[in-house]
């Protein structure tokens, strides 16, 4: 029993930290909190007028063409943590679940290795002077997002990166153009715990999505993404961010915000030689499973201020876009 309350009690300490983990990646090396120039020129324009829905679907699937992303000049800011300097790090991304982020942190820290394959997910941080490693099964993990204390799962976090792609069977509303000239399409995915809706908004020219917004069953809004400094992969045809902003509010714990900046991506190659890259490691002495503390954390209750934006509505009763007109 005192060891569960230890257990919960060193959660809820790592709580903001532990964000990094599904926020999955990096760029940058100063404390600034102002962005820098975009290096990229602008990306080509692949739509000349209002899409149609196959004709999305082809341009948003060209990521699909992308199953590797590597860096070694990544960086991490998290914004819920302003005292905390970035942090530099190393990302490499593998579909569909394959991640590893080693990030390091300030000097009285050892530093921070985050990872994902196919089976788990983990997250390693310093404690004191030995580490703590906290993991979950993915199945067993997403049959309790509704009350977990990361609200998604590796799969949003890559399409967060950039590697956004469409099923047109999913789309429940648009594509639209907005009152702001951008492109708007809602779909949706059963999972075990309840239907998530998610909106994109995209470039209405170049064709490559600038925000995503994610809502529970419950049509609370549990995380959205802002993405910028796009560089074009001439190659696969498609662009794909340098710069992302994450904001995760989980039911269970304090809202979560990262901003993620990456110098330079090698694409479907990893930087890596190490045959072990996306095992989860072994030498912490201390491992704590998530899936026994998600639900017995107290459950807090999300703020209005983050169930519904004032421009978005995800409810599926009312489908219509507060912004736009339907094509």
């Amino acid at each position: 029993m005192m060891t569960g309350l230890r257990n919960e009690k060193r959660v809820t300490w790592h709580l903001p930290l532990m964000g990094l983990l599904c926020f999955f990646i990096c760029g940058g090396s100063t404390c600034s909190r102002q962005p820098p120039a975009s290096l990229f020129p602008p990306p080509p324009p692949v739509f000349q007028a209002m899409p149609g829905l196959n004709e999305l679907t082809q341009v948003m699937n060209r990521t699909q063409s992308i199953t590797q992303l590597s860096t070694n000049s990544a960086s991490v800011e998290v914004l819920s943590m302003p005292d905390l300097p970035r942090l530099n790090a190393t990302l490499n991304l593998q579909r569909e679940k394959n991640f590893r982020l080693r990030a390091s942190l300030p000097i009285v820290f050892a530093g921070i290795d985050m990872g994902s394959n196919s089976e788990s997910f983990w997250f390693e941080v310093p404690e004191g002077v030995s580490k703590t490693l906290y993991y979950a099964r993915h199945d067993q993990y997403e049959r309790q997002l509704s009350r977990a204390i990361l609200p998604v799962d590796p799969t949003w976090m890559m399409d967060a990166l950039g590697l956004v792609s469409l099923d047109p069977s999913a789309v429940v509303a648009g594509p639209i153009t907005r009152t702001d000239g951008r492109l708007e399409i809602r779909t949706t995915q059963r999972k075990a715990d309840g239907i998530y809706e998610r909106v994109c908004i995209l470039d209405p020219q170049a064709g490559y999505v600038t925000d995503q917004f994610l809502y529970s069953p419950t049509g609370a809004l549990i995380a959205r993404s802002h993405a910028e400094n796009h560089g074009y992969y001439s190659e696969y045809q498609c662009s794909i961010p340098h710069r992302v902003e994450i904001h995760l509010t989980p039911a269970a714990g304090p809202p979560l915000s990262m901003k993620i900046e990456v110098g330079s991506y090698a694409v479907n190659q990893l930087l890596s030689g190490d045959p072990n890259l996306f095992t989860m490691p072994a030498s912490a002495p201390q491992k704590v499973d998530l899936t026994t503390l998600s639900g017995s954390l107290e459950r807090q209750n999300v703020s209005s201020a983050f169930q519904q934006p004032a421009e978005y509505s995800a409810g599926l009763e009312n489908l219509q876009p507060l912004r736009g007109l339907r094509y």
